[in-house]
C-alpha cells in the first residue's frame, strides 16, 4: 500500500483546523490512520482509503486540533497503515508543519512578504508586528526559508503570521 500526502506540505503554516489531503490506497478498501504530534500530545484518527478493486483513491480530512495541548510550534503529521500481524505502522510518511496558534496569540492566516535588498528581520517585524523585538516570530514561521536570522536574501517569500 502507498499513502501520498499532498497537503499540508513541509513547513505550511497552519491553524486548529488541518486540511489533510493526498492518495493513498493498494488494497481493496484500507483503513488508514493519522497522528499530529509534538512529541508531548497528540490528535490521531483514521479514514478508509481505495477504490474497492486494489487502485488508489484521493482522501480529503479536516483535523481540529484545537482541543490539543501542544506545547512546540513545530509538529508532525504522520500518516501510516497499521499491519494486522503485529501491529506495526507501515508506510509511514511524515511531515513537518508549523503550529501558528504557538506563534502569535489566535493565528489565523499568514501574509506574504518578499524581502528586498537591505532588509532586516528586525525591520519587517517593526512593520508587521510594531516591534522588532517579535523577529523571533518570524523566524519560527519560516524554518525551510530563515536558516539563518541575520542573513535574508532579495527575492524570499517570509510568511507573516496574522492573529486576532
Amino acid at each position: 500500500m502507498t499513502i501520498d500526502v499532498q497537503q499540508p506540505r513541509t513547513y505550511d503554516l497552519i491553524g486548529n483546523s488541518i486540511q489533510v489531503a493526498g492518495v493513498a490506497g493498494g488494497a481493496f478498501e484500507a483503513n488508514f490512520n493519522y497522528r499530529i504530534q509534538d512529541g508531548h500530545d497528540e490528535a490521531t484518527g483514521n479514514f478508509m482509503a481505495g477504490d474497492g478493486k486494489g487502485g488508489h483513491s484521493q482522501f480529503q480530512i479536516a483535523v481540529d486540533v484545537a482541543g490539543a495541548s501542544f506545547t512546540l510550534d513545530r509538529l508532525f503529521l504522520e500518516v501510516f497503515h497499521v499491519s494486522p500481524r503485529d501491529g506495526a505502522e507501515l508506510d509511514k510518511v511524515i511531515v513537518p508543519i508549523v503550529f501558528g496558534p504557538k506563534i502569535v496569540p489566535g493565528y489565523r492566516t499568514y501574509l506574504e512578504h518578499v524581502v528586498v535588498s537591505g532588509e532586516t528581520l528586525w525591520g519587517i517585524s517593526t512593520k508587521y508586528f510594531g516591534s522588532g523585538s517579535l523577529y523571533h516570530q518570524l523566524v519560527a514561521a519560516n524554518p525551510g526559508t530563515i536558516t539563518n536570522p541575520n542573513i535574508l536574501h532579495p527575492g524570499d517569500v517570509i510568511r507573516v503570521p496574522q492573529g486576532s
